[in-house]
């Protein structure tokens, strides 16, 4: 028998699940941001290459963005090391119980790196 809960849309949305749950939405989440990036890359090439189309230059403008890259970088960064930590708790699963401290340890090594990225891309787009 299933059990039968009364939670709404809302309060469903306000799940305390913490640092584990939050890195396995962003970790899907970035998943399908380079799956996105790279279906992208490869239809606006296949499209320009082709047939020189306008709507493979319109795809090709749009990977080449600066925002979309800041968008792309943080989600090849955060899938990197997210899959790390994941890969080293499986490999130990004795680490498990500090799997909260695995989280914010590669949050320490997400950031410094994501903003240098994010820093060299801005500068880039602003022509310096």
């Amino acid at each position: 028998m299933a059990l039968k809960r009364n939670v709404g849309f809302w309060q469903g949305l306000k799940y305390k699940g913490g640092g584990p749950m939050w890195a396995w939405i962003l970790h899907r989440l970035s998943g399908l941001s380079i799956l996105l990036f790279v279906g992208l890359h490869v239809i606006g090439a296949f499209l320009t290459a082709q047939f020189g189309s306008d709507v493979g230059i319109a795809i090709n403008v749009i990977y080449e963005a600066w925002w979309f890259q800041l968008f792309v970088y943080f989600g090849i960064i955060f899938h990197a090391v997210n899959g790390l930590r994941i890969i080293i708790l499986d490999f130990w699963p004795a680490l498990l119980e500090y799997e909260r401290e695995a989280i914010w340890a590669s949050w320490f090594v997400i950031l410094p790196i994501y903003f240098l990225a994010a820093f060299s891309i801005i500068t880039h787009a602003l022509g310096g």
